[in-house]
């Protein structure tokens, strides 16, 4: 497909994580460059004859999934996911994480919630030592709460910059009908704990639907290298 991507980072860790994949798995496809490599080779294998489902993050993995005959299937009550594969924006060496640069925050929070195990996908770039270092935490936001957040969010030193469509001075809309704020610190991020307060304060604004800071919720993450090389992080236990 033309949209996925042909860096050899993505495409290395898009193959790694398919041998965590077996028949009668339910897997959470994310969104993202990443993700969308990964979801090009398991519809390969799904074509080939490997049997799972998958719930989609976003419009996009959905179009993605369909269009690759992958089966999907609706998030309900019962059902608890094998695990999700995603991408990330950024990676601390903790595996805190930012996302939602792509504009799907809050149902890759919703479908990794739904998960045994969340699996990350990154090229090297996405590193940091802490949570902000390249640049803007987003955060979803009920149309309707707009300045009301926007003053709140400038009351906690950030600064907000309502995100426009790509190419276009428009605002973007999220698949839930939402805008996105894109908040600047002031500076990165200290530690953990200091990323585990911020996102309490976030959450505490009303009209904040979701935040883009995902703390604790990987359990491992894969970074391709431009030789193809793949390194594994994991949580530790």
């Amino acid at each position: 497909m033309s949209n996925v991507s042909n860096d050899p980072a993505v495409l290395s860790v898009a193959a790694c994580v398919l041998d965590m994949i077996s028949d009668d798995m339910c897997v959470g496809l994310g969104s993202g460059r990443a993700s969308a490599a990964f979801i090009a080779k398991l519809g390969e294998r799904v074509q080939a004859g490997l049997k799972i489902t998958g719930v989609p993050t976003s419009n996009a993995s959905d179009k993605q999934a369909r269009e690759l005959g992958i089966p999907l299937v609706p998030l309900s009550e019962d059902l608890v996911l094998d695990l999700t594969v995603d991408g990330a924006d950024e990676v601390a060496p903790n595996l805190d994480l930012v996302k939602g640069w792509g504009g799907a925050l809050v149902r890759e929070r919703i479908v990794a919630a739904a998960s045994k195990r969340q699996i990350i996908l990154v090229g090297e770039e996405k590193l940091v030592q802490t949570v902000g270092e390249r640049g803007r935490i987003p955060v979803e936001v009920i149309p309707l709460a707009h300045g009301y957040v926007v003053r709140k969010l400038k009351a906690l030193g950030l600064t907000p910059t309502t995100r426009p469509v790509v190419g276009g001075t428009e605002p973007f809309f999220t698949d839930n009908g939402n805008l996105t704020l894109d908040c600047k610190l002031a500076e990165p991020l200290r530690d953990g704990a200091a990323a585990r307060a911020l996102e309490s304060e976030l959450l505490a604004i009303a009209g904040v639907v979701d935040t883009g800071l995902f703390l604790g919720t990987a359990e491992r993450v894969l970074i391709g290298y431009a030789d193809g090389r793949v390194d594994v992080r994991e949580t530790l236990s």
